[in-house]
């Protein structure tokens, strides 16, 4: 069977990224501690953080979902789905318009913000209707997702880590 409609040869994948990410978002909650006062006294920082966290933990998830054994396609396409569902308000809430603060560029907020929120949103969802109907590429879509939530998660650490203090 071909692997894009097949979730057994994808396990390696989901292993080696549930393990990554989670302990990003370990790293991340290290972060938060040191700077605290300061992402706390500021909301938009503060979603900027509950955003990163989301972020990293999403591969956990969509990982956890490619490890249950023997599944049938329906039970992964609902998982992923549940999944996308899941994030994307608080995702969205951060993406939303009104959302950018006055210091960061368009080009910042769009490049981290906007766009990884909709690969890591809309790529689960191609990969759960791929899935069920052998088509679009089905599990091909979760490494774009995957990658795309590290990617901004790991800015937006960065942000909470060192930017803030400037």
């Amino acid at each position: 069977m071909d692997p894009a409609y097949d979730s057994a040869p994808w396990s390696d994948f989901a292993a080696g990224m549930a393990g990554a990410a989670a302990a990003l978002a370990g790293l991340l909650f290290v972060a938060v501690s040191i700077n605290i006062r300061t992402i706390l006294a500021d909301p938009r920082i503060t979603r900027r953080g509950a955003q990163a966290l989301v972020l990293l933990a999403l591969p956990v998830f969509i990982s956890l979902a490619l490890l249950v054994p023997g599944q049938p396609d329906v039970a992964l396409a609902l998982e992923l789905l549940a999944i996308s569902v899941g994030t994307a308000p608080s995702l969205v809430r951060v993406a939303r318009p009104g959302s950018r603060a006055a210091e960061q560029p368009v080009i910042s907020w769009v490049l981290a913000t906007v766009l990884p929120t909709a690969i890591v949103v809309l790529a689960p969802v191609l990969a759960a209707v791929g899935l069920l109907t052998t088509s679009l590429g089905g599990l091909y879509w979760l490494p774009a997702a995957v990658a795309a939530a590290l990617l901004a998660g790991l800015v937006n650490a960065w942000v909470l880590l060192v930017e803030i203090l400037r």
